[in-house]
């Protein structure tokens, strides 16, 4: 491993403790029926011990030179697609597989977080769980619950879908070579019940809603008539001056779903 060439524009920093890695794959419980995505499998730590769940197994790397790694690894239901998965169309590589659940698991480079993410839940895929590794002050903000500094845009958005929660904290020499951050995993189960609103009406509402953290909600969300918001911040016990960070999940909901009498008013 240490003749490899890590590259940082890649963000590569390979998990190699044992105990961790042994938290991330039993933190699901797969069957021969269904479908295991990895994003990043790197030198294969993860993919060795995934692949023995006997599912259908896609890993998305975007570096070649770890081929000398995972080609061995590949087989019927095993294949590695050496693609940017920013990039790619998920569900052309899906579709034709007959499958019950999906399964999404990553040590995410940090820089990009937030991309995969969005990328993941925008796929149109119903993916029964995402368990991913990412820097430590990105799990805590998107555990984050309202009134609280971490608690932002992303929380809300992921928190539409999923539900969320932290599996354990990595140190930062639990990888090779070792960054300069400490770690967590944190894995987002899809809820059961569906929310009765659009989600990209959603996620303009909360974008709108964030843009500006020192500004209260009334001075933020221009989208929605004032006089529904205060309605409706009322309504769920809060006040004129409320912020963003202080609202809960089913408050946003309320004010997505008040989007549409607010243009039919005007």
């Amino acid at each position: 491993m240490a003749n490899f060439n890590f590259k940082k524009k890649f963000g590569q920093n390979f998990l190699n403790d044992p105990n961790i890695i042994n938290k991330i794959v039993t933190s699901i419980n797969p069957n021969n029926d269904d479908i295991i995505i990895e994003i990043g499998p790197g030198s294969g730590a993860l993919t060795k011990r995934l692949i023995q769940y006997n599912s259908n197994y896609i890993a998305f790397e975007i570096d070649k030179d770890t081929s000398k790694y995972l080609i061995p690894l590949e087989n019927k239901k095993t294949k590695i697609i050496f693609e940017d998965f920013l990039k790619v169309d998920l569900n052309s590589y899906i579709r034709n597989i007959p499958h019950n659940d999906i399964y999404v698991i990553g040590n995410l480079p940090y820089y990009i977080t937030t991309a995969i993410l969005e990328k993941i839940i925008e796929s149109n895929t119903a993916i029964k769980s995402i368990t991913v590794m990412v820097q430590k002050e990105v799990a805590d903000r998107l555990a984050a619950k309202p009134h609280t500094k971490n608690y932002g845009y992303m929380t809300v958005l992921l928190n539409f879908n999923y539900e969320i929660k932290k599996i354990v904290d990595v140190k930062r020499t639990c990888f090779y070579p070792v960054p300069n951050v400490d770690s967590a995993v944190i894995q987002l189960s899809l809820k059961q019940d569906k929310n009765d609103v659009n989600y990209y009406d959603f996620k303009k509402v909360i974008k709108e809603s964030f843009q500006f953290k020192r500004k209260t909600l009334l001075n933020n969300l221009k989208s929605i008539d004032r006089n529904l918001i205060l309605e409706i911040v009322t309504k769920h016990g809060f006040k004129e001056d409320v912020r963003a960070e202080e609202i809960d999940l089913d408050t946003f909901i309320d004010l997505t779903k008040s989007q549409k009498n607010s243009k039919h008013e005007r």
